[in-house]
């Protein structure tokens, strides 16, 4: 490829992305689908714009590498010891129950067994990628199901170890073969524990010793030298590139330059991952899928329906509630981009035909699109299923048939600290939150709250919303607050609502969604620390307490004196 060439190429790419990705947003359907759709139409079987997908792959892949960095270094390690279950338990159940299962499925069609294994395996295997973007899309990273789908990608990306090992041994006689797998296991392990000891012993050092060059270009080389020498490490062992850099990650959770680092390494993440989704696109050979469309989707569609069904099963026996296993089966349904690499390492070594080869990659690529959809498919139904359940609980509750109670929408750390704040007032309330483990284990503490979904009408009513004093919305992700906000205003327009917004940007659109009160956190916090250092310097609380009022009044307007925290209708013009 030309260096010409490989210009006009990014310029595509980049124009892509510009006009694909706004437009999915504005649809509804989330950046990937935008992606996707993208790489669909500027491919070989689109506007054949771009021919070079495996160079442009090759490049994407190291999105997934700064998504696993970004994740990582936002895991300290207690959180992460904190998910062991789900890594080891849930992690190496599924992929030795599905790897088998596919496998022996794969045998009966009449494939030898060892390319059965490898094939079984191979699909066994969940997309990183687009598990973990969409999880953070929709701000539920950090939910019950979405920790336990990032143990159970963790495992996997482990698993990549062996099989790759595998594919240049399958001809070799069994005990040439334990030998061999055993050797690259021990080599694995001693990567991962020299990353994990230069990591813990070094990497902080090395910050240190450049943060006092003052020099900012210096700071960002090495961050990205950190992630990409880590991946590069990992790759000449024949591990996981995306794995090393997430253990580079979690050694730099509790470093005091994370918050610099991830600055630096954000850009590259976005736009790299963007690439490999649109690469994903651009490999669906519609050629193959229009000659052989009934074995095609029949396979896409058994393939994920195994897993789905599999995973759920092994999250329910685990213990994990129905509603959160559900969540799990369908994010991980797919196979992922370890497929690419494992089946293209068979076709090179001989293990498969290239024939088999475009077949399992086109399994691949379909699954991992249609990804995005049963995202769709999973909210909806987690809304209808969570309803019944939701009313049923409520309606059972003694709680419900008061009066002038508090209906808090989001039972997280800022949920929860309001409702021991109404709890100490003796103000009734009432929660509703969509984490069914989370639920369940806030009512073992004894809180009032439900399941369901705080923006349905029939949840509402059955927490007796018409006669409640005040509707409040703490919900982590901006879009969940925004579409709960509006949904309540228009149900119950003769309610006050409060809601917590993160910016200024977020409670001048939640003020125009119908919110009587948008506490700003930015600006509360700047309130706070303000506060603070007045006091530190002796000022009285008395006059320190005017002063934060009299600017609370001249942000918010005469109409916001009463609430006295937040931002009052009609004065956004104003907000911080």
């Amino acid at each position: 490829m030309s260096d010409h060439t490989t210009l006009i190429d990014v310029l595509i790419l980049l124009a892509t992305a510009v006009v694909a990705v706004p437009l999915s947003q504005r649809l509804g359907l989330g950046t990937v689908l935008g992606y996707l759709v993208g790489g669909v139409v500027i491919g070989p079987w689109g506007l054949g714009l771009i021919d070079g997908v495996e160079e442009i792959r090759h490049i994407g892949e190291f999105g997934v590498v700064f998504l696993l960095f970004a994740i990582g270094i936002e895991l300290r390690p207690s959180r992460l010891w904190g998910i062991r279950h789900s890594v080891l338990g849930l992690g190496s159940a599924q992929v030795i129950v599905t790897g088998l299962v596919l496998a022996g499925a794969v045998y009966a069609l009449g494939l030898p067994l060892s390319i059965a294994l490898l094939v079984g395996f191979g699909l066994a295997l969940s997309s990183t990628a687009f598990g973990l973007q969409l999880l953070t899309e929709r701000g539920e990273l950090n939910t019950t199901y979405g920790r336990t789908s990032l143990g159970i990608l963790l495992f996997q990306d482990l698993a990549v170890v062996p099989l790759l090992a595998l594919v240049p041994l399958l001809s070799e006689k069994p005990l040439e073969l334990t030998e061999s797998v055993g050797f690259a296991l021990l080599e694995g392990v001693l990567i991962i524990v020299g990353v994990v000891v230069i990591g813990r012993y070094v990497l902080n050092h090395v910050f240190n010793l450049v943060a006092r060059s003052r020099s900012s270009e210096a700071f960002a080389a090495v961050a990205l030298l950190v992630v990409l020498g880590t991946a590069a490490l990992m790759q000449k062992a024949g591990l996981s590139m995306a794995m090393g850099a997430f253990i580079a990650g979690v050694m730099l959770a509790e470093s005091k330059y994370r918050h610099q680092v991830i600055a630096d390494i954000e850009p590259f993440r976005g736009f790299l991952l963007g690439l490999f989704f649109m690469t994903v696109g651009m490999s669906i050979d519609f050629g193959l899928l229009f000659e052989r469309a009934g074995s095609v989707v029949a396979s896409v569609a058994g393939v994920m329906t195994v897993k789905a069904l599999l995973i759920l099963v092994i999250c329910r026996v685990s213990g994990l509630h129905l509603a959160n296993a559900s969540a799990v089966a369908l994010l991980l349904a797919q196979s992922g981009e370890f497929g690419f690499v494992l089946f293209g390492v068979a076709a090179v070594a001989g293990v498969m035909t290239t024939d088999l080869f475009h077949f399992l990659t086109l399994i691949v690529a379909l699954s991992m699109a249609a990804t995005p959809l049963l995202a769709r498919v999973l909210t909806w139904t987690l809304q209808t299923w969570g309803q019944r359940q939701a009313g049923h609980e409520m309606r059972e509750s003694p709680v419900i048939g008061l009066s002038g109670h508090v209906i808090i929408a989001g039972f997280g750390r800022v949920g929860e600290r309001v409702a021991r704040v109404l709890g100490r007032a003796e103000i009734p309330y009432v929660a509703i939150d969509m984490d069914a483990d989370r639920v369940t284990a806030a009512r073992a503490r004894g809180y009032s709250v439900f399941y369901g979904d705080a923006s349905r009408k029939d949840v509402l009513d059955a927490a007796d919303a018409e006669a409640a004093g005040l509707l409040l919305v703490s919900l982590d992700s901006p879009s969940s607050a925004e579409r709960c906000v509006e949904a309540m205003h228009r149900h119950y327009p003769q309610l006050p609502i409060h809601t917590r917004a993160r910016d200024r940007e977020g409670a001048i659109k939640l003020r125009e969604l119908g919110a009587s009160v948008a506490v700003s956190e930015t600006f509360e916090a700047s309130l706070q620390l303000g506060g603070g250092v007045l006091q530190a310097l002796g000022r009285e609380p008395e006059r320190i307490s005017e002063l934060l009022d009299e600017f609370r009044r001249s942000v918010y307007g005469v109409a916001g004196e009463s609430q006295n925290y937040g931002a009052a209708k009609g004065e956004n013009d104003h907000l911080p």
